[in-house]
């Protein structure tokens, strides 16, 4: 799978460390198993699907890719936001990149299905975090990175507010969804629309 990860343009060393670390099989059903390692989205329960490989570590070298981070190439991001924990597969990815993981998720059953896969790694500096990530997680900011696994219409105001780099999933003018990332300099707040992605709906409250 890293080596995939390589001819398909993942650059940097910290993301395919993290990537060929974390068994990505030990986040999927048993029938499924033997699909893990190729680059494809599967299903996890309650509509949602893991992300593939390769979006996955993508979306993390874009964040590794913050101005803060601008000749560090060794060193880690500071306290980073997920929204949208899934079954907890990006959030232990992002443990080996981040000093501090906050996932938070809006669906009951994959928050505790992710407590569940999480106990295996013993991860004690990630926190799961059952709630709406429309909202994102005050308390815990501010972050020097914000990561979606959910796109809207919009990234919320509430993320630019706590956030350093933001990378997330958008509605595009061309319909479908663009990968944005969103970065606050002195001339303000600045977006860069990027490749076209496919991630389940961003929604509000929990369930």
């Amino acid at each position: 799978m890293v080596q995939r990860l390589t001819t398909q343009g993942i650059a940097d060393a910290r993301v395919l460390r993290a990537m060929g670390a974390v068994e990505r099989h030990r986040f999927v059903d048993s029938a499924l198993v033997n699909q893990a390692y190729e680059d494809t989205s599967l299903p996890i329960g309650l509509g949602q699907t893991i992300s593939k490989p390769n979006v996955v570590a993508r979306m993390i070298e874009l964040l590794l890719g913050a101005p803060a981070l601008v000749g560090r190439p060794n060193d880690k991001l500071g306290r980073v936001l997920e929204i949208g924990t899934g079954c907890g597969y990006q959030a232990t990815v992002l443990s080996h990149i981040a000093t501090e993981v906050y996932s938070i998720e809006r669906l009951r059953g994959l928050h505790e299905k992710a407590r569940t896969n999480l106990r295996h790694f013993r991860l004690a500096t990630v926190h799961l975090l059952f709630g709406d990530g429309m909202v994102g997680y005050p308390k815990g900011a501010p972050y020097a990175g914000i990561i979606a696994a959910a796109g809207g219409e919009a990234v919320p105001e509430a993320w630019i507010a706590v956030g350093g780099r933001i990378v997330a999933p958008t509605h595009s003018e061309r319909g479908g969804q663009a990968l944005v990332v969103i970065d606050k300099t002195a001339r303000g707040i600045e977006r860069r629309v990027l490749e076209a992605v496919n991630f389940v709906p961003l929604k509000s409250g929990i369930a």
